[in-house]
């Protein structure tokens, strides 16, 4: 039996230059590509960066040169200024007001996120039940929220008024004796803190009510099969797997609150005496509520607070990446 040798067709010298030369046409066409899909995510990211840099970066820088600077009137204007080190830190940090203000800070931001947060969730989980005006009362919830901060604030000192308040009005109606709310050391911190509430409940209410939309329906039905009272259900499923969105809802209120001023400043300017002045208002102060302003001070205790708020941020990413799978 014969088998017949079949030989396989050889390439020309020709059909080889030109599989080469198209080799060479699809990397050029390759590097082409890359090169335009880099030029675009540069052309993206520019913009970024600059806005960045313009409003964020060079800021923080010249805040920090302030500080690090004995500034008066003249050097600002001339840009002159002696370096001193840190002399103006060390001068704020033994500063008879650093204490009160530091101590005001804590106070309004933790007793502010407390009860902001507590409303919230009661609000959430009373919202989560839809009923039939649910929609309806949740948006009307959110006027707060979206009046600015001027608005609020004047409301807030209207009706805090020790003469023509509606809340001292509402009071004696009701047998009580006027409370001086905005001008009675023992109340403008008070006056400040509950205006900051009413202003973030909102906030925590569309967070933990968005949180609660991501838990399953299932778990509920299956505890109340089991015989779980409502109270239970909170504690034992709403709770805990709410704990993620809470923990981003009270980061964010913390770094939101830290930086409070118009409210504050609207509303006492951090009287009477120093009973209500945070650290914000006391920088404000420093660089532009005297006739002779200390920039660099005042740009001291900007930097203070921009490190407490970082402390803070760095830990809201933190537990963020924890929470990513």
């Amino acid at each position: 039996m014969t088998i017949a040798r079949v030989d396989r067709p050889r390439r020309s010298p020709a059909a080889s230059g030109a599989t080469g030369s198209d080799r060479r046409s699809q990397a050029r066409s390759l590097r082409r590509r890359r090169r335009r899909s880099r030029l675009t995510a540069l052309a993206f990211v520019t913009p970024l960066v600059a806005y960045l840099a313009a409003f964020y970066a060079y800021p923080l820088y010249r805040n920090l040169d302030l500080s690090l600077r004995h500034y008066t009137v003249r050097s600002f204007v001339a840009g002159d200024a002696p370096f001193s080190g840190w002399d103006n830190f060390a001068q704020v940090l033994h500063d008879p007001a650093f204490s009160p203000a530091l101590r005001n800070t804590m106070v309004f931001t933790f007793v502010s996120i407390l009860f902001q947060y507590a409303a919230g969730l009661a609000l959430a989980v009373f919202f989560n039940r839809h009923f039939r005006l649910a929609p309806t009362l949740r948006a009307l919830f959110l006027v707060p929220w979206l009046l600015p901060l001027i608005v609020s604030a004047s409301t807030w000192s209207w009706m805090l008024n020790s003469e023509s308040g509606v809340v001292n009005h509402a009071l004696h109606l009701v047998g009580v004796a006027p409370v001086d709310w905005l001008t009675s050391p023992h109340w403008a911190l008070t006056s400040v803190i509950l205006a900051n509430i009413w202003i973030g409940i909102p906030f925590n209410l569309v967070i933990l009510y968005s949180g609660l939309q991501n838990i399953p329906a299932e778990l509920y039905e299956a505890s109340a099969l089991d015989g779980a009272s409502g109270l239970q259900q909170f504690r034992r499923i709403t709770f805990p797997l709410l704990g993620p969105v809470s923990a981003i809802t009270l980061l964010l209120g913390l770094v939101y609150t830290l930086k409070v001023f118009d409210l504050i400043w609207i509303m006492t300017k951090g009287g009477p005496g120093d009973s209500s002045s945070t650290l914000a208002t006391w920088s404000y102060q420093l660089g532009f509520g005297t006739l002779l302003p200390e920039f660099g001070p005042a740009a001291a205790v900007g930097n203070i607070l921009i490190l407490i708020a970082l402390v803070f941020g760095l830990l809201y990413i933190r537990v963020q990446r924890r929470q990513t799978p």
